[in-house]
């Protein structure tokens, strides 16, 4: 028996004592963050699944991991011999995570969860789902605490300020169009249970989740005070008197739970339905208006001060990625360099960058077939040494304060065949495409995804996840509320026109089991172009610059206005990289900017 498999048959034996049919674990913590801190990675422990999405569902004699198209190739691997099958999410007729537990427990039986981690809007379709067929439900119960016993401890790691010449607006003026939206909903509070949120909110980071700078908190917004609820020691001096600015009052993390109930039955509590989790909601006494945060398109839509801060960011994470590039391409026939070891390499240099704080996310190096598996991260026992003939792909960010930043390289390392140089070259068309878009406000992600894939499905391929996503500002690297993607996926929350200001990806990529993986990523900012007769036209200003890997380039697939645009950018690549590198690194740059 795994040790995955023990841990299932200690909790299916907890599930007995507690006559509970289904207990289902979703990769959450009481946020509704989609990374989360390593006491909150419940669903790793029961299920061996790593991946940044999921939930797990654990039956008497059944048990399901429900991921997207980006983890099923992991999912399969890690889970292998634990008893969990993979639910391929949007694929054929699997169905949905209440689909199968209306169909799996029986009349009168009862599903499980902690309601803590499981969002107001889940909690309501599984009461929806569920109830009418006569089951049960019991969110009170955290399971997993009760069998694991080495559980890692909440964060106490310190929190800092972000002053307004990285933040661009003061928290006063936050608030105040925050106060604004509260009034138009008829609200006399505004319940934010989201980290990043409250960060933005409040000007303040943290570094309670790996890689992402926030402050396990949740905050209540009066007409005339902000209610806080954090661990009051993470918090420096410079905090505590910006905070007395605003009239911020701090209460201890965990007694939002109890505070909740006092509100009046006077009150209008103005809450978000996927960004509050289904306890806190039950908790609540008085009448709610539901809407979604308005910080979640204040946050996005950045102002001037952070998109200058933003494009300064890219500048420095183009050199740390341009000289990693040169070192990878001109080393990796000269001495061993594994995945771990060339993203130890470029967190180095990303740190030899003035204002850096830690990197955006985890490194994703994956080399030849493990680039197959769209968010593989190199871990000691996956490790592989790079050698020639193959595709290196590494999908890494850098956290300044500055910003975030969020950029994929695949590199040629020696020679490839003629089929790779033609997928290669498939994938940067397909992300040159959308980067070139000229729009009309009030286009939808959705309606533009198709430019990124044609390149691809022309050669009957696909890829099975989003083109982009939107970016935070020392924040989430995965942003809402928009993102590039053919589909909507409600729970994405990426179904919002594109507005000026916001920052998004732009990734498209191919993957083929067991062989390989190809994705070429830049970020862009929306911008407002020409206004006339017709409408507002947009267009995209690209802000990431790092070499395209030109030896994976095939010219005879290019037209030439994308000859055009990729030369271009390489001559931009050259002007804004080049004075920061040494004589050597310089020469190098020249031949991998070269016109083609």
């Amino acid at each position: 028996m795994t040790v995955v498999a023990d841990r299932i048959a200690r909790l299916r034996a907890l599930m007995a004592e507690k006559g509970i049919d289904a207990y289902v674990v979703p990769t959450a913590d009481f946020h509704q963050s989609e990374y989360v801190g390593e006491h909150f990675k419940a669903r790793k422990f029961i299920t061996g699944f790593s991946g940044s999405y999921g939930t797990a569902v654990i039956g008497k004699d059944d048990a399901g991991l429900w991921t997207d198209g980006r983890y099923f190739f992991q999912a399969e691997h890690e889970m292998e011999g634990s008893g969990v099958r993979l639910m391929k999410m949007f694929v054929g007729d699997t169905p949905s995570v209440t689909e199968w537990l209306a169909s799996y427990v029986p009349k009168g039986g009862k599903v499980g969860f902690d309601g803590r981690v499981l969002s107001m809007g889940e909690g309501q379709e599984y009461e929806e789902a569920l109830t009418k067929k006569g089951i049960q439900i019991d969110y009170s119960e955290d399971l997993i605490d009760q069998i694991w016993e080495d559980r890692p401890p909440l964060s106490d790691k310190p929190a800092f300020f972000l002053e307004e010449k990285y933040s661009g607006e003061s928290a006063s003026s936050k608030l105040k169009r925050v106060r604004k939206v509260m009034e138009e909903q008829g609200a006399t509070v505004h319940i934010i249970a989201s980290l990043d949120d409250v960060c933005w909110l409040l000007n303040v980071r943290g570094d309670d989740i790996d890689f992402f700078p926030l402050l396990l908190s949740y905050a209540i917004v009066k007409t005339d005070s902000v209610d806080l609820y954090v661990d009051e020691t993470k918090l420096n001096d410079q905090i505590l008197a910006e905070f007395a600015k605003v009239d911020v009052v701090l209460h201890p993390y965990n007694d939002i739970y109890e505070d909740i109930k006092n509100l009046s039955e006077n009150d209008v509590a103005m809450i978000d339905p996927m960004k509050m989790n289904y306890a806190l909601y039950k908790n609540i006494p008085c009448k709610t208006v539901e809407c979604a945060n308005p910080t979640i398109l204040m946050k996005a839509m950045k102002n001037p001060v952070e998109l200058e801060n933003i494009k300064e960011a890219h500048i420095k994470d183009g050199v740390a990625i341009t000289k990693f590039m040169y070192w990878i391409k001109t080393r990796y026939d000269k001495e061993v360099i594994t995945e771990l070891s060339a993203a130890d390499k470029l967190t180095s240099l990303r740190a030899e960058q003035e204002g850096y704080i830690r990197d955006s996310f985890e490194p994703l190096c994956a080399f030849a077939d493990h680039a197959a598996m769209m968010h593989y991260s190199p871990s000691k026992e996956t490790d592989v040494q790079l050698k020639e003939g193959n595709l290196f792909l590494n999908d890494t960010g850098g956290g300044y304060y500055e910003g975030s930043t969020d950029i994929t390289r695949t590199f040629v390392l020696g020679s490839i065949n003629e089929e790779l140089k033609k997928y290669f070259t498939a994938v940067v068309r397909a992300m040159m495409n959308l980067a070139r878009a000229k729009f009309l406000y009030g286009c939808y992600g959705y309606n533009l995804d198709v430019l990124a894939r044609e390149p691809i499905w022309e050669l009957d391929l696909d890829f099975q996840c989003g083109t982009g996503h939107g970016v935070g500002y020392l924040a989430n690297v995965h942003e809402p509320p928009t993102g590039f993607r053919w589909y909507i996926v409600p729970s994405k929350n990426e179904h919002h026109q594109l507005e000026e200001g916001m920052v998004i990806t732009d990734e498209p990529g191919i993957y083929e089991d067991g062989k390989f993986g190809i994705r070429t990523e830049n970020e862009f900012i929306v911008r407002k172009g020409t206004a006339n007769k017709y409408g507002q036209f947009m267009y995209f200003e690209t802000i990431t610059f790092a070499p395209i890997d030109l030896d994976g380039i095939d010219p005879q697939y290019l037209s030439k206005a994308e000859k055009d645009w990729l030369n271009d950018y390489h001559k931009q690549v050259y002007e804004k990289i080049a004075p920061h590198l040494t004589d050597e690194e310089r020469e190098w740059l020249k031949t991998y900017t070269r016109e083609i």
